[in-house]
């Protein structure tokens, strides 16, 4: 007598999940406005350096360890944000150009929340 195993496989569909695309505007040096596409789980700078934005030069890629990623923020959009670590702050204390809402663009991690997050790059200093 010969006993055949028997095995069952499951199917499974593939998931396939969108992320809700939202924007960011980009006020550059010379006063042009730009919105950019923006996906949640980014960071702010990967935002703006993905849109083409070169004047925001990042050059840490993100690392927290440059502040060439700074933008000012709107007032009026400036308490949504998380709050900003002593790294951050230590690393915008070491500009001329830092106003009450400098950020490092590469600490404001990107979310619906931020659907329209107006932001200026700061000048050069």
């Amino acid at each position: 007598m010969t006993t055949l195993a028997t095995t069952t496989l499951a199917t499974t569909t593939p998931v396939t999940t969108t992320l809700a695309m939202t924007s960011i505007i980009v006020t550059t040096r010379d006063g042009a406005t730009r919105t950019l596409s923006a996906t949640p789980g980014v960071s702010v700078m990967e935002v703006i350096r993905d849109g083409g934005v070169d004047e925001l030069l990042a050059l840490c890629g993100g690392c927290l360890s440059c502040a060439t990623c700074h933008v000012v923020v709107d007032p009026a959009q400036a308490a949504s944000l998380p709050p900003i670590t002593d790294e951050e702050d230590a690393l915008l204390d070491g500009l001329d150009t830092r106003t009450p809402t400098s950020r490092l663009s590469c600490q404001i991690p990107f979310d619906e929340t931020l659907a329209n997050l107006h932001v200026t790059t700061a000048p050069d200093g």
